[in-house]
């Protein structure tokens, strides 16, 4: 298995109100149920505030390196992933176990 991790930082300036990141968040939950590939699937909104926090996290599990593939290219995953760049940065870690 492997866990596939995100954490987002939005842009400075933008708020969790903003319509577009409105959008992006309900893209994000909804791709739990889109993609076959996913074996776990949960997202959600950081709930404290500390400086080096980040605001929105993903966590999800594939079966192995070429479900992971399959998730990453998956048209759902990139029209959601797509939102996101226009006003959040993030970081990712894939880790097997």
């Amino acid at each position: 298995m492997i866990r596939h991790l995100v954490l987002f930082k939005l842009n400075e300036g933008v708020g969790r109100d903003d319509p577009r990141v409105v959008a992006g968040a309900d893209a994000f939950f909804a791709l739990g149920g889109q993609i076959e590939e996913l074996s776990f699937w949960e997202c959600g909104w950081n709930i404290t505030d500390r400086p080096i926090a980040h605001d929105f996290a993903i966590n999800s599990a594939v079966e192995d390196q070429d479900a992971l593939k399959r998730y990453l290219e998956h048209p759902a995953h990139q029209a959601a992933a797509a939102q996101w760049r226009e006003f959040a940065t993030w970081v990712i870690a894939d880790y097997g176990f």
